[in-house]
């Protein structure tokens, strides 16, 4: 997104101010905001250190860019049951600039005590933390764990959604539903990004918190579509062409099987979350799948901490591992009889429909980080954060990695974050 909607974004809460301000009656406005000051460096320089859609990051020079952001939120009370939510927010993206974006833009009617809808652009509910993710002052990491958030690179969610709280003896129960659709601009490469589409969205979420604990599980499926890369798109052609000139109906077949044109996708999660005295825990647990060459995939994280006055130290584990294989069904060689150029064409394609399975390999890899939160101010803390990360089998959740890359890799990041 370009400098000139960046600046349109950032102001637009600061003008609806202005102008209730300057009107005697009317709705009640407030100005909110959150932001987030990094360095990050790695110590590599085979490989960039990147959070999910960032087409660069961090290698053995520090960068701002990667863990920073800054977000701007108004909230327009109109009546006691109708009002309004708006916010931007800047930060890294897949463009490799810093892009703004529309994060949040609905309105809220509260039909009864319990009861609640919105319409507009919200936040998709599939993590434990979708919320606030972006909001580090609210979360004890310096960034939620990258094996599992990267799974759904998709933020919000066009549409509308209900929340339906009750009380179970002691535990209170928050129940979600939305529908709807969504677009993103994802990065594949230094200078590459696809467009993702995601039809007929279906998320359901439920959390139960009972005095210090909370548990949370979270469905949500939809009908995916993926523009992709000029490299994947002329393998469907290629599949596709050859089935139809040499009569091979099964390469048609798996072009069609690999390809992500409204394919069914779906993301299950549990999460649970305990604030007990000074102890604190977190962690969370996914499966992703799709009706395509998208791996499916496991991952999870486990977050423990410990207060000590205003300083909390904690230490963390994340896991993100593919689950299966690109169903390779290209024959070996033609028949007898056939055009001499049928079987070499035959395992060219072949070997494009390896490395795209051996691309969904690629992505696995861990991490164990320890860090310290300071809050050293009511609304902004300082964390300082080490990972040791572990790619499998490539360059895991590395990007613009060069030849000969290998981990593992430590990370280092210290951060200001503050609210407003």
């Amino acid at each position: 997104m370009n400098k000139h909607v960046l600046i349109f974004l950032l102001a637009m809460p600061l003008a609806i101010s202005h102008a209730y301000a300057e009107e005697a009656v009317g709705p009640a406005v407030k100005l909110s905001g959150y932001g987030t000051a990094a360095l990050t460096m790695a110590d590599t320089d085979k490989a960039q250190f990147a959070r999910p859609n960032q087409a660069a990051g961090a290698g053995r020079t520090a960068r701002t860019g990667v863990d920073s952001n800054l977000g701007l939120q108004a909230n327009v009370t109109v009546t006691p049951w109708l009002s309004a939510t708006v916010q931007g927010l800047a930060r890294k993206d897949g463009e490799d600039d810093v892009g703004a974006e529309l994060a949040w833009a609905f309105a809220k009617a509260k039909v009864s005590d319990s009861f609640s809808v919105r319409i507009g652009r919200m936040g998709l509910p599939v993590f434990m933390i979708s919320d606030y993710r972006n909001v580090g002052y609210a979360n004890t990491m310096l960034r939620p764990p990258g094996e599992m958030y990267s799974q759904v690179p998709l933020n919000s969610i066009d549409g509308i959604d209900g929340t339906y709280q009750f009380s179970a003896g002691d535990t209170s129960i928050t129940t979600q539903l939305a529908l709807g659709r969504t677009k993103a601009t994802l990065a594949t490469g230094p200078d590459s990004t696809v467009q993702v589409e995601g039809k007929s969205i279906v998320a359901l979420n439920v959390v139960a918190e009972h005095g210090p604990v909370t548990v949370r599980f979270g469905r949500a499926e939809t009908r995916l579509t993926i523009n992709d890369s000029t490299s994947l798109n002329t393998l469907m052609g290629s599949l596709r062409a050859a089935g139809s000139g040499y009569r091979i109906a099964q390469l048609g077949a798996l072009a069609d099987a690999l390809e992500v044109k409204d394919k069914k996708a779906s993301f299950t999660s549990v999460g649970l979350g305990l604030d007990w005295n000074n102890v604190l825990l977190q962690s969370e647990y996914a499966k992703r799948k799709t009706d395509s060459y998208v791996s499916d995939s496991t991952s999870w994280y486990v977050m423990g901490g410990y207060r000590i006055g205003a300083f909390l130290p904690y230490y963390s584990h994340a896991s993100l591992k593919a689950d299966g294989r690109v169903n390779n069904t290209v024959p070996a060689s033609c028949p007898a009889g056939y055009p001499a150029a049928c079987t070499p064409t035959l395992r060219a394609l072949s070997a494009g429909v390896e490395t795209l399975a051996t691309m969904r390999n690629q992505l696995e890899q861990s991490t164990d980080s320890i860090g310290v939160r300071w809050d050293f101010h009511r609304s902004a803390a300082l964390k300082v954060q080490i990972d040791r990360i572990k790619p499998k089998n490539g360059p895991g959740l590395f990007v613009q990695a060069k030849p000969g890359f290998h981990g593992p890799v430590t990370v280092a990041a210290a951060a200001i974050d503050f609210v407003f």
